[in-house]
């Protein structure tokens, strides 16, 4: 085993260097940090969860880091402690699967405490609050699970990781019994397994970037739903009595298709990009991208449309929630925006009429005096970028206030806008807060991650800087642009970083990964092998070079023209391992004849490195006042970069 001690006391003495050049800037975070800590609840309490008889929910008390798992009979105030997880012994934890079992006797949960999304998982009788125990009384307790599983028959499936946090195996317990049996392996490391249940079944599902199959668990065993064809992607969920498929096998952006049954014709839906489906009694519900903007409909069982669901306002996000009960009336779906908090609602499937399940607290805050809006850049060839404007009513788009703009363009991911108390101190100074829909994510639709990865990759850096140029010919002050992203936006803030230095009055790089050959030339690393299909695979010439042309790792911009910079790092981040951000700040430091100090830690060419070297996850601090306080870091040293 290595010896990490001089690395691990490298990394402690740059949180001290770190800690000590952020101190001048410790009063604007106070103060910010009051004003986030204002806006939460002395006791937050999540949406519930309906299951049987109850409804599960977390509640986090007064003054609490950590929430409690409770549940309460419906209609019902009192609750029953499920799990409390600040008595698990460390600053941080996050749950994996909460899963009450059919009868509601047990409670299959997992936990993380340190931030390294490895889960153990435990079985809680819910009649008495004990954990089950092994023949030798010790807790039944199973290591190295990952966050998804599902019961049936009184057996429970879940995911198994192997050493580089890769989901590989299926494994079904009895936990009552102790009788174990592994249902399904994943040889190809390409792949990573989930479970889940679709109506009254178990489905397993392995996907690759490009490639998919599933399973569906018959007798404890498991039987393939279609063959896996390399780069076909499809899933399936239980319709009553067929399977509903989507799949891009005749689609690139995919077709809901399902084949005739016995109470329902053939279906065959076209119309945008399907990324979700449920389908309930009499009724299927999906979640899709209509002309760059999210859609919720709920169809007939022959596909025709009963009701069109559309966001509430330019820019906002609009998905489903969680639905389990296919007997349910409703369908649940979740609304909000930059500006608006959280809601949930449940819409009746026949009528469409919304009822409001639950919305996040935000006390003191007055969502009228923010704007919302959406404005499209053009990049060089022709694409349009969405970019999601948001700010306080008295800031003028005139060109004279600072602009924050955000990025995360990879995955196919949908980032649609989302609540976060963290921009409303950034409004109140008179910042816009923007959002680019760049390539390589997938607000618009499959097209726009196809040309956004492997050997077009680069389309996402350079959508980003036509945003910020799009915005800075008139609508904000073009000198006070600050970019942020995180993980494979930390990529992208690195790479504009160094294609475009002038751009920028500051770039913060969260958890960034910024040594994309080397880590995707490591086998031996979580992540190499499942993302060659995302980054593209450096044992070939061509992958390499492409690469190369971008990893900011390898490509540092001039000292003189650098912006302000800040980095953020975690000791026990799986998904881009601390050694990337620390190699990079090295290499930066080191060709700058200053060795990146300033007078100011937010001066141009200043490199600040804040790494976390105790419990901490790729996402931060599970602690909620722990997470405003870095928050409000952030924002502190953003504004400073602004000259705000």
């Amino acid at each position: 085993m290595r010896d990490h001690t001089a690395a691990l006391s490298y990394l402690e003495a740059e949180r001290l260097a770190c800690d000590e050049r952020l101190a001048p800037l410790a009063p604007r975070a106070d103060e910010v940090f009051a004003e986030l800590k204002a806006r939460t609840p002395d006791a937050e309490r999540s949406v519930s969860r309906d299951h049987g008889s109850h409804a599960y929910y977390t509640l986090t008390p007064p003054g609490r880091e950590l929430p409690e798992l409770r549940r309460s009979r419906r209609q019902e105030a009192a609750s029953q402690l499920l799990v409390d997880l600040a008595a698990l012994g460390s600053p941080y934890a996050a749950t994996g699967v909460v899963e009450p079992s059919p009868d509601e006797s047990l409670l299959a949960y997992s936990v993380d405490l340190d931030g390294s999304e490895r889960y153990t998982l435990r079985f809680r009788r819910l009649t008495d609050g004990a954990d089950l125990s092994q023949a030798d009384d010790l807790p039944l307790a199973i290591d190295d699970t990952y966050y998804t599983g599902a019961w049936a028959d009184g057996w429970f499936y879940f995911t198994v990781i192997d050493q580089l946090n890769r989901p590989d195996a299926v494994h079904r317990l009895n936990p009552l019994t102790g009788e174990r049996h592994v249902v399904v392996t994943e040889p190809d490391q390409r792949f990573e397994l989930t479970v889940r249940r679709s109506q009254d079944r178990v489905v397993i599902a392995s996907h690759s970037r490009t490639t998919s199959e599933c399973w569906e668990v018959v007798d404890g065993e498991a039987v393939s739903i279609r063959p896996r064809v390399p780069e076909v992607e499809y899933d399936v969920e239980w319709d009553t009595d067929r399977w509903l498929v989507l799949a891009n096998d005749n689609e690139v952006e995919f077709a809901l298709t399902a084949e005739a049954s016995p109470t329902a014709p053939a279906l065959d839906i076209r119309d945008g990009r399907i990324h979700d489906m449920v389908a309930f009694d009499g009724a299927i519900v999906t979640y899709s991208r209509v002309d760059g903007q999210p859609r919720v409909r709920i169809l007939e069982r022959d596909g025709s449309l009963r009701h069109d669901i559309a966001p509430d306002s330019p820019g906002a996000s609009l998905r489903l929630g969680h639905n389990e009960d296919p007997h349910a009336p409703f369908v649940t779906i979740v609304t909000e925006s930059f500006t608006d908090p959280t809601r949930w609602w449940d819409v009746d499937l026949v009528t469409g009429e919304r009822r409001l399940r639950h919305e996040r607290a935000v006390p003191g805050y007055d969502p009228s005096a923010y704007v919302n809006e959406m404005v499209y850049a053009t990049a060089s060839d022709g694409w349009r970028i969405p970019i999601v404007i948001t700010r306080h009513r008295d800031t003028p788009l005139d060109g004279t206030a600072p602009c924050l703009l955000y990025g995360y363009g990879s995955y196919e991911s949908v980032d649609d806008p989302w609540f976060d108390p963290g921009v409303i101190p950034l409004l109140d100074r008179g910042v816009v807060y923007a959002k680019a829909h760049i390539r390589g994510g997938g607000e618009v639709g499959r097209q726009q991650w196809i040309d956004g990865h492997l050997l077009a990759k680069r389309n996402s850096f350079t959508d980003f800087i036509a945003a910020a140029d799009y915005l800075a010919d008139s609508l904000v002050d073009g000198t006070r642009i600050v970019g942020r992203g995180g993980s494979a936006g930390g990529l992208l803030q690195g790479a504009v970083y160094a294609m475009a230095p002038q751009r920028w009055a500051g770039t913060i790089a969260e958890v960034p990964f910024v040594d994309c050959v080397n880590s995707m030339l490591d086998p031996d690393i979580p992540l190499t092998i499942t993302e060659w299909e995302e980054w593209g695979d450096p044992r070939i010439p061509e992958q390499r070079a492409y690469m190369e042309s971008y990893t900011p790792y390898l490509n540092l911009p001039d000292a003189q023209d650098r912006p302000a910079l800040l980095v953020t790092g975690a000791l026990h981040d799986p998904r881009v391992l601390v050694h990337e951000p620390a190699k990079w700040v090295a290499a930066l430091r080191h060709s700058d004849p200053q060795s990146g100090d300033r007078p100011t830690p937010a001066d141009r060419g200043s490199v600040i490195f804040r790494v976390e070297t105790g419990e901490g996850s790729h996402g931060g601090q599970a602690g909620r006042y722990a997470a405003l306080a870095d928050e409000a870091m952030v924002i502190a040293w953003a504004l400073a970069a602004m000259g705000r």
